[in-house]
């Protein structure tokens, strides 16, 4: 009986910044994907928090240290599932804007 080996191939997307930086098996085109995914996931972190800030306070939505942290942990998580999504588009804009900066710095200038 023949085995195949397991490929645990680790998501461009579960690699933090600091190691996507380095790493050589991931493309540039990857990278900056990624870099603006999370970008805009940062974004989408902090609209959402502020819009939270509006809601009125009664005694079904207290304001306890547990309940912060789990309102924190429900927004990072929705900001994550919404840029992963794509559907809101930030990243992929900034991702194309970045890519053909990048472009026109790292090809020759005709003079």
């Amino acid at each position: 009986m023949e085995t195949t080996p397991i490929q645990n191939r680790a998501s461009v997307a579960d690699l933090p910044l600091e190691k996507l930086a380095g790493n050589s098996n991931v493309s540039e085109q990857e990278k900056v994907g990624e870099l603006s995914r999370q970008f805009e996931a940062v974004l989408l972190r902090e609209i959402l928090t502020e819009a939270q800030k509006t809601q009125f306070r009664s005694k079904y939505n207290e304001d306890s240290y547990a309940s912060g942290i789990y309102r924190d942990m429900v927004t990072n998580q929705l900001a994550e599932s919404m840029s992963k999504s794509g559907d809101v588009g930030l990243g992929s804009q900034l991702a194309r804007q970045i890519a053909r900066q990048y472009a026109s710095t790292s090809s020759p200038s005709k003079t």
